[in-house]
This record gives structure tokens, C-alpha cells and sequence, in this order.
């Protein structure tokens, strides 16, 4: 092997890399043990032929060799190949070359034991592995176990004859071409499953599939399949996940007597020769592949496509609404089930999106591509689904083209516990999903509140825990609901008054917390817009299940968050902004942005006493209210509300703005400028003669009470 070569082509990749949309994470390295390694890893395109290679050769510092297919080593890709450390599976002596470089630890090695890409992902059949080929099924190879077998069998049968019979050692030692037996006597060989999932899976048109039919002409179906898949991936954007295992360590293999036997036979033995043993070592191989066949696919890493996949399949009736849908796969994201298993990032937080507007566009993109393969179509209605597209064979050259969805669902079916999941939530009724949905959704607010508080909770800042716990207020009637939002270093307790106003009307009321408030500033300090968003959006798509029509209140930042969902989600009955800021007068929030900027300098240059991360305030509620202010905190509100002035045409839905006159915090301007921004043909700015900036509670509160309650009502009666 070409040392230089196989460097030089490591720095060719790499920069492939950085020039295209890949994005390799890398999941487990502190599982990679020293020795002789023998990496067992899913086969789905050729992408992982290159990029696997580099990354394990970074992460190990040894040159790492793979195994390929014959077929691959033709024109510029072959030595592209070679140079970056492939062999041919009909390599002569290739056997002997693997062992001989695993007992020195001249290299590890990638071996694929699906001993071909697996377009489909069927990995399953018959509650046994079996991968499709161009003849059939068939289980995977045992190749990978065979060899570490066979390289510790002759480390612990040299370690042997090195006492017992030097001369035999020694011949061993000449017939291996080892030049120095005491790294091969003091080392050890390892299997490291790996799996590699890729995320989203799009089959489409791109600059290298175009390029290849102008210059190669018309291309076969299975490289036009490979151009179109992997083409996209490379330059659309994919996530890699690249995922390592626990090693299997194969010395404890050979512990049978038929196998030890041989090992301390003093006999001569030849790389080649039939071992009495044999039989038992292919048993021996057979259970090791079960083994890391299964560490490879328990590594999958689970994104939301595989989930909607797998929940479309499970359906037991063929037509449905995108609202189901939509529940149901918010269950099955936020199920307590898949903690035991990897997930992509994107699982990692909060679900509510799937709900509501969907701003990641997981729902969405997932339906284009289930409308543009045929998997389901829409009436008008509800969606149909083709149950054929899951239960029909694939054609191999056409699998993530014609049925990528099928594709998506057949990777994850070794996913017990997935499975079982699965099932249950499409099996399940709709109405139960609705209830399921709707507790699940207040039970984690009150959950998040707990766990924040105990964390958080600061002995002489923290208030009461009633305080900042958010609750829900049932109403007599199920036509109309509330989403309540309190504001800025404020808590649930700030809103309470006009909380139990609506509720003697009649109204459900869900007073949301939003994320880092009611606990603590240092809590407030870690948090985000998204946070923030997540928290209104969670109440509102509770009151969506239980209520016909919701409208949003929210005042101070709360109006600004109010508003910013109803720019998202269309099937708002009505949104209510008490005192919203579009521009905000106190001098902290001038300065906030330079604090910022100040702050990195000084962690930059490690000056952690020159920092200031907090602003010493005094609002108008010291019993509700925060007495610190962070400054990330006031840097994300101004974020979020520039944000907001580009949404503000695209909100339609009736809205009321109501203002104080004297508000030394928001000024009237201000909300007067956003409410001439607001898109609604049905809106309404209504200005109090307060000089506070809480006008929802105390003196003369009454009065804006009774003009949210009339807005509402308007409503009701439309």
C-alpha cells in the first residue's frame, strides 16, 4: 500500500467533504479500542466507501483498509479506490494479506458483511438476517468474523509454539512475512460494529446525474439510481451518522475444546490447511455475525422520516387525515419508548411542531415525497393510502427512486421495540390519540416546570412555586379557548386576574410558563425564542384538541409571542397583544447587544470578572417579577420581536391591540407601528389612559379585562 498515496487521497476527501452538503456526525469514538480492529459496517451507498476510511483513520491514527467488490475497481474510481486503501474481494492470497496486517497491526480494515449495498434495507426476513441480491436472498457474509478468528487463532498459537516448539513459531513467523513477533504475541483483535444512517433520503435530479448523461450519454438504470440518491445527498445536504459500537472481542471465540485442541497442536499447521476444528470455528463465525449483525443495526439512528414511514405502514386503515397523522406521529416522536434507542438530533427537543406549523418542514417534505411516489394521495379530504408500495417486492436498481418511503420504513424493522410502538399508536383509536395528545402536552409543561424549578430554584431570588407553575382553567363549553402568555421575567401568577376573568365567562384557559421564567434568571439566561415558542405552541395545540376555536392573549412579550403564533398557524381564531413591544424604551434593552459583544471579548481573552452577564432591574411586580436580567435573555427577546416585524403582514386572523398611554416600558408608538403593520382586514388598537406598563392587573384592570372579553365574544358569535 502507497502510504503517500493513500494520505494524499485522505486529504482529497476531506475536501470533498467540506465543498458538498455532507454532514458527518461521529457517534461513540470512545468505544474504538486499541489493537487489531476489524470495522463490520452497513452497506447503502458509496459514499461510505470513501468517507469511512478517512474518518476512522483520523480517529485511530492507523492506515485503515476495506474491502470492496471486484465489479468497483474499473477506470478513475478504481484508483481512486486503491489509493485510499480498498482491496478487491479476489485479491490472491487476500485472506492471508488481511490476517497477516491484523496480527501486525500494519492496518485495521472495513469489511461489509451485507457483502453488497443494500438499496432496499431489507435486512429481515423470516425473523432471520437476509440481504437481497441479483439472485435472490441470502444471509450476510461471515467473512468479517472468519478472519478475526482466524488472526487471533494464529496470535495464540504463536504465543504457544514461542515456548512449546520456537522452530514452528518461527516458520510461521516467515510464512506471514512478520518481521518482529512481539507486538504480534502482546496484541489483540477486535470486531467494532458500525452503522451509518443517512437523513433525508431524496432520489432527485442534480449537477452530477446531468453531467454523466451529457458526457457518458445514456446511463444504465442502476448508475442513474446511484447518481440520482447519492448525487443529491452530496450536493442537497444529508446527515451522516456514523455510529460505533461496543468492540466483540474474538479471542473469547475460541475458548471450545476442538479449537484450543488445534491451537496447542504441535503439529504443523498451514495458513491453508483444513483444521480439524473447522467446524466448530464456522459456528463460532455464524454466532459472532449474529452478534454484530445486531450491534449494527441497533445503532441506527432513527430520524422522523423512518417514524412516519413505519407509522404509515402500520396504519390499519387506508384513509386518513393529515390531522391524525399529525398526532399520532407526534406520540410516536415524543414516546418514552424510543429513550432506549439513537436518534437523529432532530428528536432531541421538543416535538411540538408537528402539531402546529411545522416550521422544520417534517411533515411537509415527508408528504411531497409520499404524494410524488404514488405511497399516498389526497381527495380534497383525507389522504389514501397504497398499501401495495409497502407490501410489493423491490426492484433493487430502482428501490430509493420508486419506493423510498418503503426504503425508509425497512430500515428500522429490526427495531423491536420501535416496532411495538409502532403499532400501538396506529392501531389506536383517533379519539384516543386526541386525549393522549392533550394530557401528554399539559403533563410535560408541568413537568418541565418541576424539573426547571428544582434546578434552577435559587434560595432568596426564586419565588413561590404556584408562582410559575402553569395551569389550565376548564370552561363550561368547548367552542372557544384561550392561550394566555405572560411576559418578560414575569410568570403565570402575572396574568391570573385576567385568567379568572375568562373563566367565569365560560372559557378553557391554558396559562402558559414559558421556558426560563418562574424559576430563576440564571434559568432565563440559557434560553432561547425557539424555547419560547415551543412553550405557546404547546398550550395551543392542547387547546386545539379540546376546543373548536382558540384564540391567543398574550401581554407584554407574551403579545409579541401571541402574535408570532398566529403568524405561523392559520387556524387561529383570534390573537389579543396587551402592551407589545416592537420598540422598547428602558435603557438596558440600548444596551444590550454591546453587553453581549462585550462578554464574548472578555470570555474570549478568559477575563471572566470583566464580564456582565446580568443587569440589575427593578419592575413593577418584585413578587412575580425576576430582579436580574440576563443579558442572552435580553438579546434573544430583541431577536425574536425583529424577527416578528417581517411576520406581522402575513397575520390575517382578527386581532386586537391594546395599549397603555403612559407605559414606561413599551412605547405606544410602538405598538402602534406594529398594529398598522398587521395584515388582518379585521383589527383593532384600543388605548387606556394607564401610566403602568401592567395594566392587566390593579386598579382599572376591569376595564381591559371587559375589552379582551368583548373581542372574544365577537368572535364566539361569528
Amino acid at each position: 500500500m502507497n502510504r503517500h498515496a493513500y494520505l494524499a487521497t485522505g486529504h482529497v476527501i476531506a475536501l470533498m467533504e467540506a465543498l458538498s452538503k455532507v454532514n458527518v456526525n461521529i457517534h461513540g469514538r470512545e468505544n474504538i479500542p486499541d489493537g487489531s480492529l476489524i470495522f463490520v459496517v452497513n452497506h447503502f451507498t458509496r459514499i461510505e466507501t470513501f468517507l469511512l476510511p478517512y474518518h476512522i483513520y483520523y480517529l485511530t491514527n492507523q492506515p485503515v483498509w476495506s474491502l470492496a467488490d471486484h465489479d468497483m475497481f474499473s477506470g478513475a474510481f478504481g484508483q481512486l479506490l486503491e489509493a485510499g486503501g480498498a482491496v478487491s474481494s479476489r485479491t490472491p492470497r487476500r485472506d492471508r494479506l488481511i490476517v497477516k496486517s491484523l496480527l501486525t497491526g500494519e492496518a485495521n480494515w472495513i469489511i461489509y458483511p451485507e457483502g453488497c449495498m443494500v438499496k432496499d434495507k431489507v435486512f429481515v426476513e423470516h425473523a432471520r438476517y437476509a440481504v437481497s441480491y441479483a439472485g435472490g436472498r441470502r444471509p450476510p457474509h461471515t467473512g468479517a468474523a472468519t478472519l478475526a478468528l482466524r488472526t487471533e487463532f494464529y496470535r495464540q498459537r504463536l504465543r504457544h509454539l514461542s515456548s512449546e516448539q520456537p522452530a514452528e513459531a518461527e516458520r510461521l513467523r516467515k510464512e506471514f512475512g512478520i518481521a518482529d513477533l512481539a507486538p504480534v504475541l502482546s496484541g489483540k483483535t477486535s470486531i467494532v460494529p458500525v452503522n451509518i444512517t443517512y437523513y433525508p433520503l431524496r432520489a432527485k435530479e442534480n449537477a452530477l446525474s446531468r453531467l454523466a448523461e451529457i458526457f457518458l450519454g445514456p446511463l444504465s438504470e442502476r448508475h442513474r439510481e446511484e447518481l440520482l440518491t447519492e448525487g443529491a445527498m452530496v450536493l442537497q445536504g444529508v446527515d451522516i451518522d456514523i455510529r460505533f459500537g461496543l468492540p466483540l472481542e474474538s479471542s473469547r471465540c475460541l475458548s471450545r475444546g476442538p479449537i484450543e485442541q488445534d491451537i496447542m497442536s504441535l503439529k504443523q499447521i498451514d495458513f491453508d490447511d483444513r483444521l480439524p476444528s473447522r467446524q466448530t470455528m464456522r459456528h463460532e463465525a455464524f454466532r459472532l455475525m449474529k452478534r454484530y449483525m445486531d450491534a449494527i443495526y441497533e445503532h441506527t439512528t432513527v430520524n422522523h422520516d423512518h417514524l412516519f414511514a413505519s407509522l404509515l405502514r402500520g396504519l390499519p386503515f387506508r384513509r386518513f387525515s393529515l390531522d391524525d397523522f399529525r398526532r399520532r406521529a407526534f406520540l410516536l416522536a415524543s414516546s418514552v419508548a424510543l429513550s432506549g434507542l439513537y436518534r437523529h438530533q432532530s428528536l432531541e427537543s421538543g416535538q411540538v411542531a408537528l402539531l402546529t406549523d411545522d416550521r422544520h418542514h417534517k411533515i411537509r417534505e415527508f408528504f411531497t415525497l409520499a404524494l410524488e411516489t404514488g405511497v399516498v394521495r389526497y381527495d380534497g379530504v383525507d389522504f389514501i393510502k397504497d398499501q401495495a408500495k409497502f407490501s410489493s417486492s423491490f426492484d433493487l436498481d430502482r428501490a430509493r427512486i420508486d419506493n423510498p418511503i418503503g426504503v425508509i420504513a425497512n430500515e428500522v424493522l429490526p427495531l423491536k421495540a420501535l416496532q411495538r410502538e409502532v403499532l400501538l399508536v396506529a392501531w389506536m383509536p383517533s379519539p384516543i390519540i386526541g386525549t393522549l395528545v392533550y394530557k401528554r402536552l399539559l403533563r410535560r409543561a408541568d413537568e418541565e416546570f418541576e424539573a426547571d424549578y428544582r434546578t434552577f430554584f435559587r434560595t432568596g431570588e426564586s419565588k413561590e412555586r404556584d408562582t410559575g407553575r402553569p395551569y389550565l382553567v376548564k370552561g363550561k363549553s368547548r367552542k372557544m379557548g384561550v392561550v394566555l402568555v405572560h411576559g418578560f421575567l414575569a410568570a403565570p401568577r402575572e396574568v391570573s386576574e385576567l385568567a379568572g376573568y375568562l373563566g367565569k365567562q365560560g372559557l378553557w384557559v391554558a396559562v402558559v410558563r414559558l421556558k426560563g421564567h418562574g424559576t430563576s434568571p440564571d434559568d432565563l439566561a440559557l434560553r432561547t425564542g425557539e424555547d419560547w415558542r415551543e412553550s405557546v405552541d404547546s398550550a395551543f395545540a392542547a387547546m386545539s384538541i379540546v376546543c373548536k376555536q382558540v384564540i391567543l392573549v398574550g401581554f407584554s412579550f407574551g403579545g409579541g409571542l401571541a402574535l408570532d403564533c398566529a403568524a405561523r398557524n392559520k387556524d387561529v381564531a383570534g390573537v389579543v397583544a396587551v402592551c407589545p413591544p416592537l420598540r422598547l424604551q428602558d435603557f438596558s434593552s440600548r444596551y444590550a447587544p454591546s453587553l453581549e459583544k462585550w462578554n464574548r471579548l472578555m470570555a474570549a481573552v478568559h477575563f471572566q470578572k470583566g464580564k456582565r452577564e446580568f443587569l440589575e432591574i427593578t419592575l413593577e411586580h418584585p413578587d412575580i417579577n425576576y430582579h436580574r436580567l440576563p443579558v442572552t435573555g435580553l438579546v434573544a427577546l430583541e431577536q425574536f420581536m425583529d424577527e416578528l416585524e417581517t411576520k406581522l403582514p402575513g397575520i390575517t386572523t382578527p386581532a386586537l391591540i391594546i395599549q397603555s398611554q403612559g407605559d414606561p416600558v413599551v412605547a405606544p408608538e410602538g405598538s402602534k407601528m406594529l398594529f398598522v403593520r398587521l395584515g388582518s382586514p379585521h383589527k383593532e388598537y384600543r388605548l387606556f389612559d394607564f401610566k403602568r406598563h401592567g395594566i392587566l392587573s390593579g386598579e382599572g384592570a376591569d376595564k381591559v379585562h371587559t375589552a379582551i372579553g368583548e373581542f372574544i365574544e365577537k368572535i364566539r358569535g361569528i
